[in-house]
């Protein structure tokens, strides 16, 4: 990984004189350039006139050892129309600013104008997400390249507002933490991060007072997780469950809420294996487990008071001689029997006995699973939104709204007991596969049947957000870390 920027919040004194030096522009005002000297103040004049900047939100210009200074550079960024920005434009904003500064400069000092102090955490949220860059198996750079130095960025305004600032990042490095773990998690190779070296690399946690539990393959063949442990099979890595207690609430003893992920560290398809274009992609067919345990971290990190359960199953989905096939029946953790016809359709048979465990088990107030489940998804909806099912209004509305906030959007699409008939099978309680038609719905379909007593629960299909995503202002990676800020969110405006 790259070298992270530390994050300084400074009362403003007198301008600094080395280094870069960044200001903001408003749409709807001038350039802030209250403190410059004359000579340089004419220069960004100049400047902005010659460029026909006009504060346009992600624009800038940048003026080189400007005048009259001893800075390496000044960057004017942009902020559009204030009256206008929301909570996800300052995010973007530290992103899109951070994207302006060249590797050369170490020290960087952010002149935050007007802002607010909430408005000065974001912004350095946003820098902080935007810093990440997954180099670890490079030793060559191209010709020019530069390797990327550690940058010191400080963030300078009013004395209130920079301690503002201070108190408002302090929750927010931890959910951006909890974002960058999700996209290491992601971006690793799979001879490095199989199943067990998963389970091992969670136990960091417990350094965050979380509660680490791993579930050996011998346990869970002794529990009876047939479902995903078929999955495994065809594998010489063993399968592991790992269960993440977060006791943050003031009862210990408290109803927990949960969240469950699908981690297949690498999905050849089986004996239904797959092309071979792309395949290297199968790395991230972990993105939901990867998620949940981001999303742990930055819960631990930030102390929220809610007691979480955080479940991910690990596998590999591997061919040989000892691999499941199609017409395999398998029984589940649950007792019910699913008839295999498409070895990889394997993540709803990996969710289907953790998803059973932990509503058994812990009987919480609702769960939550993220899988990349299905292509069907792509289709559907690209890679802009994830997919939502769910059986309760309430809870797939406030993720919803959560999504709206934070810009990890989400679209709900039906379940029906109509679509079950695709899933029935002659010899079997069920199918693992519904076939072509309607295949994220009957993916979903399925995993309802895993649910004990109509506990709420929620089913976000990540296949199009979290890797190959778009690059965004705040994420530059092939893994994108999707799901982290947005179910932390909704912990945050709901459940504690």
């Amino acid at each position: 990984m790259a070298p992270l920027p530390t994050i300084q919040f400074a009362a403003l004194s007198t301008i600094p004189n080395e280094g870069a030096l960044v200001i903001f522009a408003d749409e709807a005002a001038e350039i802030a350039v209250q403190g410059l000297n004359a000579e340089t103040s004419a220069q960004v004049s100049r400047a902005a006139k010659a460029n026909e900047f006009t504060g346009k939100s992600g624009k800038s210009i940048e003026i080189l050892a400007p005048a009259g200074t001893q800075l390496s550079r000044l960057i004017v960024v942009g902020i559009g129309k204030r009256a206008e920005a929301k909570k996800l434009n300052w995010l973007n904003l530290g992103g899109a600013l951070y994207s302006k500064l060249p590797c050369a400069d170490t020290k960087v000092a952010i002149l935050t104008g007007a802002c607010s102090g909430d408005e000065v955490a974001l912004i350095a949220q946003g820098a902080y997400l935007r810093a990440y860059n997954f180099d670890n198996y490079k030793t060559k750079r191209k010709d020019g390249e530069k390797a990327p130095v550690a940058k010191t960025l400080s963030f300078v305004s009013a004395v209130d507002v920079a301690k503002a600032a201070n108190d408002t990042f302090a929750p927010l490095k931890g959910q951006a933490d909890g974002v960058l773990l999700a996209r290491e998690l992601v971006n690793l190779p799979p001879n490095v991060l199989g199943p067990v070296e998963f389970a091992t690399r969670t136990k960091d946690l417990e350094k965050l007072g979380v509660k680490v539990e791993i579930l050996s393959q011998a346990k869970l063949t002794e529990m009876g997780f047939g479902s995903l442990l078929a999955v495994g099979r065809g594998s010489e890595k063993d399968s592991q469950v790992v269960i993440m207690h977060w006791n943050g609430a003031a009862d210990k003893a408290a109803q927990p809420i949960c969240f469950v992920g699908k981690g297949v560290t690498f999905d050849t398809g089986g004996i239904s294996i797959k092309p071979s274009n792309s395949m290297e992609d199968m790395k991230g067919d972990m993105g939901g487990a990867a998620c949940v345990t981001g999303l742990m971290h930055a819960l631990a990190s930030r102390k929220a008071p809610v007691n979480v359960i955080g479940a991910i199953g690990l596998v590999e989905n591997m061919p040989d001689g000892t691999a499941y096939r199609p017409g395999d029946i398998l029984t589940s953790l649950s007792g019910q029997t699913i008839e295999v016809v498409n070895t990889d359709a394997e993540g709803r048979l990996v969710l289907a006995d953790v998803l059973w465990h932990v509503g058994t088990t812990y009987k919480p107030k609702f769960i939550v699973d993220l899988a990349t489940l299905t292509g069907a998804i792509l289709v559907a909806l690209g890679t802009e939104h994830a997919g939502l099912f769910g059986n309760n209004d309430e809870l797939a509305q406030r993720i919803t709204a959560a999504g709206l906030e934070t810009g990890e959007k989400v679209w709900r699409l039906p379940l029906s007991a109509d679509y079950d008939k695709l899933t029935d099978s002659k010899f079997a309680d069920m199918k693992n596969s519904g076939g072509r038609n309607a295949g994220s719905i009957t993916a979903a379909q399925f995993l309802q049947r895993f649910i004990p007593d109509n506990i709420p629960w929620v089913h976000l299909d990540v296949a199009g957000t979290a890797m190959d995503s778009p690059a965004s202002d705040i994420n530059t990676s092939w893994g994108s870390g999707w799901g982290v800020r947005l179910l932390d969110q909704v912990v945050a405006n709901y459940y504690q």
